[in-house]
This record gives structure tokens, C-alpha cells and sequence, in this order.
């Protein structure tokens, strides 16, 4: 009988003299369940645009101190292959609550500064935007924050940066894993490098603090457009919640600076803590881990939940009706909820240019077509993750001269100012806040807001399905899935009229209409993009940080009723096919 590729690697863990005792005693609980081991050590974990990101715990599918060590290995020879100057520049590294957090960003730094390189380290927990904004003040060649973002408690991450403050393009993450792919001593890394304390003492140490919080807050409060309107209203009732995360301090310090006196905390989720003992998931996308915030709401006469994920780069948004109930806004009515707030008073003031452009991604609300339409800006779609709404940035603002006003993925991520370049929830709870204080002044509420912008530009149906299946079979389950939507693009979809099919692995678009096929200018991604009728889309894709399929739907049109009953009509129909396709 022959022994697969994780047996072998688990007893070659086993057997290193000096792997540490914690490890090596977990490693001895499960010699006799195969599925776990072959979990943990079929493959390495994957580095990626996203760097690493896993469940805890011992093995090389796993985050660890041997695989962190790696990686920073790997991403520190690949940054001081760009030369000297590389090295002087150096990197920014933070981190957030989430338990070893703090411990993997202390290994790195060490392994950075143990290969010369300058090393920025956050005096204590910060979030994804003042990282990249770290980046790009200090001028540094990368930074890494260690966050599994909005994750359940089992997962930590390994976020990886270039010098544009955002994270790693392709080419670069290609690199550093081929660069990993050559530290092959599993403890070797760790017996080479410097202790926590030694790194300190090292001249190229610096720690980040204060100064660094007082430059990201002047920056963000240049952006807001109405602080007249806010110190008028500045008692509005706001609830906000950090979910256990890095948001307590950035959100509270700059709703307070820009005149927001009555904002509340929730106190079970307000101090950090990687167990997040009141959500199985801090993900704010979800209704179930705003109901500790709302509750505080209703109790308190609050008109506006905010909360924010651990690395608080995402925010979800309830807001109080006239009737006192509480409806939670979707990630597409957030962006265009603030799309069309700085758009719209940007223009009242004559402040856009003709070189201004928003930025979206292919799988995020088509009414952004109308919105950008509206205003006269530029409007540009990317692929989902926020690297791209980065590149777009780059490529239409520092390259091109344009003027970059809002980008958005309808995933809860927004970025509003130029100076970062990775989803930044601080700006966008300042904004929305902001945004509420105007609706007061008008006697209105967010929801009449949102309410008002569907009857200027259209009804929008919008909804994003996960479906998870984990470990290597789920891994497995989710690639065969998407090659048989590949292999078969019309095969069960008669009923949703497809006109067209842009296959981003492929990098073309068919038309099933004529026939036809055209290249697709986009990087290479394992995304089904199908066009319906009108602006009606669908889209398929893996989720390249977490063990699930994500299906989107988008449906348009002046009728509520009739759009809302098309959208149900085609996730039964995709559903339906995917879901056979996962258990085949």
C-alpha cells in the first residue's frame, strides 16, 4: 500500500529533532485520523495576491510559526532581490486581534530585520487602511499585516503589500512563492533568526505610534465634505462595533474629531479578543453579527449601526425607519449610497473634474453605470479584490492624471482619498456618518436616501450566495464545479436568456448570440461573468480566501416587483445546477 505525499510529510514533522513541543504533542493526538492528517499536510499553504491565509495549528496547510516563518522568509529575499535601496526602504508590518496575531507579526519583523531589511512595526494593533497608509508614508518597499480579516476565530492571515500600499499583484506574489518553494528546512528558518527582543535593538528597527494616527486622521478628515452640517448634528445617535477588531480606536477617535459627540460603543465587542465570543464569524456582511449592535440601538433611541470587521477594512450598516424597526443595507446599497453622496456634492460645488472616475468591480451594481452617467465621471470595472480597484487607480490617477473619487466592491469594502489603497471601513464609517448627519437636515433618514437614489437611477436586485465546502475534498468539490459551468456554459440555463459568457481563466467572451468570440482585456481569473437581458448579470467564481463558491446576481430595471421576482427566478435556475455540480 502506498503512503501519499501528507503521510510522509506529517512523520517527517514528527521526526525533526527540533520541532517544538507543542507542536510536535499535537501532532501525536492525531496520528491515527487520516482525514485530519491528510488535511493538514496535502499541501503546502498556498501563497498567493492574498499572501497566506488558513486554519491554525500544526502542518504545512496550516498557519504556524514554521509556515509564517516561511513566508516572510520568502517575501524578504524576494524584496531584497530588488537591490539595496530595497532593503533601506523596508517594510511596515501590523497586525490585529485575532489570537497569535500579534505573536506572527513580532516572527516576521524578526525574520526581516535578520535579513537586513528596515522593519516599521505598529506599537500596537492596527488596522489594513493605516498599513497601507504606513507604506506609503514611509516610503517602504512593502508591509504585511497579519489578519484573516473577516474569518472565523480558527483562521489567521498573512497579508502581503507592495510599495503602492496595496496588496501583492500577481507577478510578485508568483515570485515570492517560488521564492518559498526553495525554503524547504522546516525549523532552519527559525534557528537562523533573531528573537523579538534582539530585532528591537537593531538600528533598522522602528516602531510606529501616535504620529503615525494623527497624519491618517488629518488625511481622512480633508475628505469630508459637510462639517458644518455635523457639528450641527452632532448629537446623532450612532452605535458603533468594532467586532473584537482593530476599529475601537481609528473609528471612535475620527467620528469624535469630525464632531460626533453621542456615539456609543458595544460593550461586549469592544476590546480586543480573537475568540470574538459573541459571533461565530466577525463578518459584517452578516445579519446575525449586527444583532448585539442593533438591540443597543433600539434600547438606546440610536438611528445608525455601524460595525466593523477585525482588520476593519469592511463595515456593514443598519439604519433606523421611521416605523423604529431596523433594515440592514447590502454592500451594492453602501457604495452607491456614498457614490453617489461625494459624486453628487462634488458636483453641486463644481469640484469634478473632467479627469474624474470612480472605480467597481465587473460583479458589483450596474447602477453605478447610471450613477457615474449622472455626474459626467469616468467610471472603470476591475476583477473582485481590491488589488484591482488599486491597479485602476494607479493606472487612471498617478499614470494618467485623472482624479480618483470613490471605488467600492459590493463585498462591504470602499476607499475614499487616494493615500490608500487597500478597503479602508475608518473612512467609510466617518462617510456614512457623515452621510446620515445630511439626511437629518433634510428630515430624512438613510433608508430614504437609499430609497430616493432607486427611484432616480432604477431598482436593482442584488444578492451574493456562498456556498462552503471544506478541506481538500471541498477544494476539489469547488474546481470540478466550475469546470463543469466551463466545459458546459448552456447546459440547465435555457431559461436565463445568456447573451454573452466572459471567461476570465480563458480570456475571451462568447457570444451566444452570433457566435462570435472576442479576447477579454482582464488579468487571468477563474471567473463566469454571464450577461442577461438588459444590464442583468450573473457570475461565478471561487472565493481565493476562504473554502466556498460565490454566485452573484444583479437584476434591473423600473419595476421593483418585476426585478426582485427575475433575480429569484435565476438563483433558483444557477442554484439549482451548482449545487449538483458540487456533489458530482
Amino acid at each position: 500500500m502506498s503512503i501519499s505525499r501528507a503521510q510522509t510529510v506529517y512523520q517527517s514533522w514528527l521526526e525533526n529533532p527540533a520541532l517544538d513541543a507543542a507542536t510536535l504533542a499535537e501532532l501525536v493526538a492525531i496520528a491515527d485520523d487520516t482525514v485530519e492528517i491528510e488535511d493538514r499536510f496535502y499541501q503546502d499553504l498556498q501563497f498567493g495576491t492574498a499572501g497566506l491565509r488558513g486554519i491554525m495549528g500544526a502542518g504545512t496547510n496550516r498557519m504556524n510559526r514554521y509556515t509564517v516563518a516561511r513566508a516572510a522568509e520568502g517575501f524578504a529575499l524576494h524584496l531584497k532581490s530588488l537591490g539595496e535601496e530595497a532593503c533601506e526602504r523596508g517594510i511596515a508590518i501590523s497586525y490585529d486581534s485575532r489570537n497569535r496575531s500579534r505573536e506572527f507579526a513580532e516572527l516576521s519583523a524578526a525574520v526581516f530585520i535578520t535579513n537586513g531589511l528596515r522593519v516599521y512595526f505598529s506599537d500596537e494593533l492596527r488596522p489594513v487602511p493605516i498599513l497601507s497608509y504606513a507604506i506609503r508614508q514611509h516610503r517602504c518597499v512593502g508591509g504585511i499585516m497579519m489578519t484573516a480579516s473577516h474569518n472565523p476565530k480558527m483562521y489567521n492571515g498573512f497579508k502581503a503589500y507592495g510599495e503602492d500600499g496595496a496588496q501583492l499583484g500577481p507577478e510578485d506574489a508568483d515570485h515570492v512563492a517560488e521564492v518559498m518553494a526553495t525554503v524547504t528546512d522546516l525549523t532552519g528558518v527559525l534557528q537562523k533568526t533573531l528573537s523579538f527582543e534582539e530585532a528591537i535593538r537593531s538600528p533598522l528597527f522602528h516602531f510606529m505610534g501616535a504620529e503615525l494616527d494623527d497624519m491618517y486622521d488629518e488625511m481622512l478628515l480633508s475628505l469630508t465634505l459637510n462639517g458644518d452640517l455635523v457639528r450641527k448634528h452632532h448629537d446623532l445617535p450612532i452605535v458603533y462595533s468594532p467586532l473584537n477588531g482593530t476599529g475601537n480606536k481609528p473609528v471612535r477617535r475620527i467620528l469624535k474629531k469630525h464632531g460626533f459627540t453621542n456615539v456609543q460603543v458595544v460593550p461586549e465587542q469592544e476590546l480586543p479578543d480573537g475568540n470574538f465570543p459573541t459571533t461565530p464569524t466577525p463578518n459584517p456582511e452578516l445579519a446575525e453579527t449586527l444583532e448585539l449592535a442593533i438591540a443597543q440601538a433600539k434600547r438606546t433611541g440610536a438611528v445608525l449601526v455601524l460595525a466593523t470587521d477585525p482588520d476593519a477594512d469592511r463595515v456593514g450598516v443598519a439604519v433606523r425607519t421611521k416605523d423604529d424597526s431596523f433594515v440592514l443595507l447590502s454592500g451594492n446599497e453602501i457604495g452607491l449610497l456614498l457614490m453617489d453622496y461625494v459624486l453628487g456634492t462634488k458636483d453641486a460645488r463644481g469640484e469634478l473634474s473632467d479627469g474624474s472616475f470612480c472605480v467597481s468591480t465587473v460583479v458589483s451594481s450596474r447602477l453605478t453605470e447610471a450613477i457615474s452617467e449622472r455626474y459626467g465621471t469616468g467610471l472603470h470595472l476591475s476583477l473582485t479584490g481590491f488589488r484591482h480597484i488599486a491597479g485602476e487607480i494607479h493606472k487612471h490617477g498617478d499614470v494618467a492624471g485623472g482624479s480618483f473619487e470613490f471605488g467600492y466592491e459590493e463585498s462591504f469594502g470602499y476607499l475614499i482619498g487616494k493615500d490608500v489603497r487597500d478597503k479602508d471601513a475608518v473612512v467609510s464609517c466617518l462617510m456614512i456618518a457623515e452621510i446620515a448627519a445630511v439626511a437629518a437636515e433634510d428630515g430624512e433618514t438613510i433608508v430614504d436616501r437609499v430609497e430616493k437614489m432607486y427611484r432616480t437611477y432604477g431598482f436593482a436586485a442584488e444578492n451574493t450566495i456562498s456556498i462552503f465546502r471544506e478541506g481538500k475534498v471541498g477544494q476539489e468539490k469547488i474546481a470540478r464545479a466550475m469546470n463543469g459551468l466551463r466545459e458546459n456554459p448552456l447546459d440547465a440555463f435555457d431559461a436565463l436568456g445568456i447573451r454573452t459568457l466572459s471567461d476570465f481563466k480563458r480570456g475571451e467572451v462568447m457570444n451566444f448570440t452570433t457566435g462570435e468570440r472576442e479576447s477579454l482585456d482582464f488579468p487571468e481569473s477563474n471567473v463566469l461573468l454571464y450577461q442577461l437581458d438588459g444590464h442583468d448579470f450573473m457570475c461565478v467564481r471561487p472565493s481565493g480566501t476562504e473554502p466556498k463558491i460565490k454566485v452573484y446576481f444583479g437584476c434591473y430595471g423600473n419595476d421593483r416587483d418585476d426585478v426582485e421576482a427575475r433575480q429569484k427566478k435565476y438563483e433558483q435556475i444557477v442554484l439549482d445546477r451548482v449545487n449538483v455540480l458540487l456533489e458530482e
